[in-house]
């Protein structure tokens, strides 16, 4: 009998589980109908009975199937906590453990880990880099993501991926050793591959501009040292 009993049990929660994927089945192809400029990663349930959590790279929106309503802003509780800042941080940290780290750019070896997407010209992510540069806490894993704004951030991309040493070669092109100088980056098809991997993992994270970092399962979009140095205090 108890056998009996705990099989019903499994026999509900699966088919629970499945009544909720199908739910968000639903609710996603009804956004798709409604708003089919929305593109999104996932669905699901938000902490309010009916509304919904549409996670779009780093952004996140609310939905209400019933009402037909897309929300764009912050869920904030009655404590003055951002649920939704919150609720990016766990998603960007569970991609971070998916990422292929072993091929990015290492940079020291201290207890606090910084994921960053960066483009080589890119004014901001060059100020980062002098901001990390000199301490001892960190260990960076760098992606190159060149913007079609900075016509030579690609070649420059390939010229660290070709570097002996990269770490120390994007740290030369980070400081402006090779802004107007003549230099050669190789072309070679697994350098061209790795460059693809690199910026597919800024595409994969949602980065529309740079920098962005994920500082210890925490994201920060842009330059914003203050934020990085609060996290890495703790």
């Amino acid at each position: 009998m108890r056998k009996i009993v705990l099989s019903g049990m499994v026999f509900f929660v699966i088919a629970g589980f499945a009544a909720l994927g199908c739910a968000e089945d639903t609710v996603g192809k009804t956004l798709s109908e409604l708003f089919p400029n929305v593109k999104f990663d996932s669905i699901g349930p938000s902490r309010i009975k009916g509304l919904y959590e549409v996670v779009s790279g780093t952004h996140i929106a609310y939905f209400s199937p019933d009402e037909g309503i897309l929300l764009v802003g912050e869920m904030v509780d009655k404590s003055g906590k951002n649920l939704t800042s919150e609720r990016v941080d766990e998603i960007m940290a569970q991609k971070a453990k998916d990422l292929p780290l072993d091929k990015a750019v290492k940079s020291g070896s201290g207890k606090h880990t910084v994921i960053e997407v960066t483009d080589p010209d890119c004014p901001y992510c060059r100020k980062g880099a002098a901001f990390f540069e000199p301490r001892t806490d960190v260990t960076r894993y760098t992606f190159l993501f060149p913007l079609a704004m900075h016509p030579d951030a690609e070649n420059k991309a390939r010229y660290i991926l070709c570097g002996q040493d990269r770490a120390a070669t994007l740290e030369s092109v980070m400081e402006g050793k090779i802004d107007g100088q003549k230099y050669e980056s190789c072309k070679a098809d697994d350098v061209e591959a790795l460059l693809k991997l690199h910026k597919s993992v800024g595409d994969r994270m949602g980065v529309t501009g740079t920098p962005f970092y994920i500082v210890d399962g925490q994201v920060v979009a842009g330059l914003d040292t203050n934020k990085i140095q609060q996290i890495l205090s703790k």
